[in-house]
């Protein structure tokens, strides 16, 4: 399946420093933006979603305009990541699930055999219709600043399905993939062509860029990554390739996978922060941006802390620079804390602007 060619017109955006950095051109600042940052934080997020359930607020098109624009508002940052969650596409496609607070998706059904692979839907672009619509308003609203549309990667959406939900071990997924390769690679192939139907949605409504976050690919071995994974999240992004716009891939605790996560196909190359930008960039390669990766616990430890945190990786990014990497984009090495203080956040913005 390749990618379609009704795009919405694409907004030029040319000063845009995220866009910049991104495809290896210098921006006129240092771009930052941070993953969850349109969430718990904010208390104007909190308000609207009073009484919502999360999923609802997903397919709730003006909600997820309003909702991905809280953040820019109030922190300046670089860059708009939509609203959504990476179970929305098995969900719109008609997967039994929920997402329930504080646990996370929960799956009534897990897929554990060779029949219940075969009986996934597919998922349709229109499935998807709501969350195209807010793509639509959000391009009309936000300006300058890019949209990043964004989908869970196949592996991720595996893991979730074969165990029934979030893992301490993913032992059912493990046990899975090394004892019935048929059955998992007929898995995984399944759901990337659910991942390529619903960025293409994305990109066909207008967004910028896309991100693939593999949130559990920090679990796997490097062999167990190249096998089981790699060949999948790499037609994902080749089949977006067309749409002209940075790919990024993300996950946590993935320091030992790096360099096939570079392989992938990605412009971007998120880093957590349990290893230095620079050390990263030599892991990854030359050709390709980092993204990253302070530390989203620091931002309790005040104001001075944080500042030096801030201000080192700046400088280990700035070696990754002079090296293999092709741009920086500061961010956290995960996703934005719920207790976190909005007006640290704020402060980071503003301080890594001035460096």
């Amino acid at each position: 399946m390749s990618m379609s060619t009704d795009l919405t017109p694409r907004r030029l955006l040319p000063d845009a420093p995220f866009l910049a950095a991104a495809t290896g051109r210098i921006p006129s600042r240092r771009p930052v933006w941070f993953q969850r940052q349109a969430g718990r934080s904010l208390p104007e997020y909190r308000k609207v979603r009073a009484g919502i359930a999360m999923l609802d607020s997903c397919f709730d098109a003006e909600l997820v305009c309003e909702i991905t624009m809280q953040p820019v508002r109030r922190h300046g940052v670089d860059a708009a990541i939509l609203f959504s969650d990476i179970v929305v596409p098995l969900k719109a496609a008609g997967v039994d699930l929920d997402i329930v607070p504080g646990t996370g998706p929960v799956i009534a059904n897990p897929v554990r055999s060779v029949a219940d692979v075969k009986a996934l839907p597919r998922l349709l672009p229109e499935q998807v219709g709501a969350v195209s619509r807010g793509i639509g308003l959000l391009v009309d609203e936000l300006g300058e600043v890019p949209l990043i549309g964004f989908a869970g990667a196949p592996f991720t959406l595996a893991s979730y399905l074969v165990e029934g939900g979030p893992s301490r071990n993913h032992e059912r997924t493990k046990a899975m993939m090394h004892s019935d390769p048929t059955t998992w690679h007929a898995l995984l192939g399944s759901l990337a062509d659910l991942t390529i139907t619903f960025l293409q949605a994305q990109l066909r409504a207008g967004v910028d860029a896309v991100q693939l976050f593999d949130s559990w690919a920090g679990f796997l071995s490097l062999a167990e990554y190249r096998e089981f994974v790699l060949p999948h999240s790499t037609r994902v992004f080749a089949e977006v390739a067309g749409a002209g716009v940075p790919r990024a891939h993300f996950g946590v605790g993935t320091g030992e996978l790096l360099g096939a996560m570079g392989e992938a196909g990605a412009d971007v190359v998120g880093v957590d922060w349990r290893i230095p930008l620079d050390v990263a960039a030599e892991r990854v390669g030359p050709g390709t941006a980092l993204q990253g990766n302070l530390d989203p616990s620091v931002l309790f430890a005040g104001s001075a802390a944080v500042e030096k945190q801030v201000r080192r990786i700046v400088a280990e990014a700035d070696v990754a620079l002079a090296g293999n990497a092709t741009g920086h984009i500061f961010n956290l090495g995960h996703g934005v804390l719920p207790e976190t203080d909005p007006a640290i956040l704020t402060a980071v913005v503003e301080l890594v602007h001035s460096l």
